[in-house]
């Protein structure tokens, strides 16, 4: 068991490394602290996020009422790959970026659950230039890149049969670098200001889940979370320089200043989450669930813009799967499990009048690859995000989500004769 700790000790540090690359090439990422990265497991992923549904060989991130349902210690480690399409009413780019998405350990112990995880819980990723310098501010160009990362200490306990209570502490990290590089007409150097504010905070998350026979047949599942609002800690840094930017692109730097900023606080907003569903056990399960986020208190961290209101943003979400047959000796398709699902978010974030929102809708399958229930599973989603509209630009993006989920049996007594 201590070889099985170290291995995962190392694997969170691998993956604290890959969370610093870009996950995302949206330029909606330049407001507030990011896109909000999708907190989940490639299986939840095929159905859409719905965090509603729980068992006990899989670890569900969404709720840390369900490490109280684990049956044997579950291992999950999930990457994904997307493909972006950008467009507004005069030109349309693309873009690509793949990204490890989460690690995961969970194990219960008698009535109690816990559980260890890390993943990225924003993203920033852009670079825009303004057409003659009349978007966003009258800045030539604006570059961006980083995100928050989470890793959270997960405990839940079994109440009683049908009802199970959990709490995630959260470590919030990470920093976010914006750079702007303005010029003059008729003037060689420009002056590039760069941004950076480094995150680190705690938080924490409740979670329930209720779960109840209506037949001999069908069972009904009732969950919630709730994460209250928190402070984080931003230290802030700004560096004024003047510069040449070359035919390549590279930045030739003629003198630098760095500006002393005071330290300032981000208040991480308060969520909660509803979540209903029904199934048969081992067979199927629809459900639908409900997120609502408390964003009306971002602002911009550097660069004003008048333009941008920041509402309270929601998440509706709806999704199921079916096994045809899960302990089928003979045919191994009627193992697999089927998943779909379908979502609509509306983000919160507001540019010149229009309401940026996003949709999307996913399948996957969960394929059997090994002792004890361990599972490889392949999720694909297609959505898109943005208008057109107001001179705007809209994206339709495809993601392909692969996910690992490993079962083993810790704390086994070995009898001998």
């Amino acid at each position: 068991m201590i070889k099985r700790f170290v291995v995962i000790v190392a694997l969170l540090g691998i993956v604290l490394t890959a969370n610093a690359q870009e996950g995302t090439s949206s330029p909606y990422s330049f407001y507030g602290i990011g896109l909000t990265k999708f907190r989940g497991t490639a299986e939840q992923r095929g159905m859409a996020g719905l965090g509603a549904y729980s068992d006990s060989i899989h670890i569900n991130l969404q709720n840390p009422a369900s490490f109280a349902k684990l049956r044997l210690t579950a291992y999950s480690v999930g990457a994904s790959h997307q493909s972006l399409s950008l467009e507004n009413a005069n030109a349309s780019e693309s873009a690509s970026h793949t990204t490890f998405d989460y690690l995961a350990l969970g194990f219960p112990a008698g009535r109690l659950g816990f559980g260890l995880s890390v993943y990225p819980s924003t993203t920033v990723g852009y670079n825009i230039k303004p057409d003659n310098g009349e978007s966003l501010s009258s800045s030539d160009q604006f570059t961006g890149r980083g995100g928050l990362n989470k890793v959270a200490l997960s405990t839940a306990y079994k109440v009683t049969d049908n009802f199970n209570i959990g709490v995630d502490f959260q470590y919030n990290f990470g920093n976010i670098q914006n750079k702007s590089i303005r010029f003059q007409d008729d003037i060689q150097f420009g002056t590039r200001e760069i941004n950076r504010s480094d995150f680190l905070g705690f938080s924490f998350k409740v979670g329930a889940i209720y779960d109840t026979k209506l037949t001999e047949n069908l069972d009904l599942t009732a969950t919630a979370t709730y994460m209250p609002s928190t402070t984080i800690n931003v230290e802030n840094f700004r560096e004024l320089a003047t510069v040449i930017v070359g035919n390549s692109g590279q930045e030739l730097v003629a003198d630098r200043q760095d500006i002393e900023l005071e330290d300032s606080d981000f208040k991480n907003p308060s969520e909660i989450s509803l979540g209903l569903g029904i199934g048969k056990a081992n067979k199927w399960y629809a459900g639908l669930e409900y997120v609502n986020s408390q964003k009306s208190n971002f602002n911009n961290r550097s660069f004003n813009n008048e333009d941008v209101i920041f509402d309270d943003a929601s998440k509706f979400k709806v999704g199921g799967f079916y096994i045809p047959k899960y302990n089928d000796l003979t045919s191994y398709l009627n193992r697999i499990v089927y998943r779909l699902g379908a979502r609509y978010e509306e983000t919160g974030l507001n540019l010149r009048g229009e309401d940026i929102n996003e949709f999307g809708i996913s399948f996957g399958v969960g394929i059997p690859a090994g002792r004890l229930f361990t599972n490889a599973n392949l999720s694909f989603e297609y959505g898109q995000r943005g208008t057109t509209d107001a001179g705007l630009i809209k994206e339709s993006f495809y993601n392909i989500i692969i996910g690992l989920s490993l079962n083993d049996k810790w704390f086994e007594k070995t009898k001998f004769n």
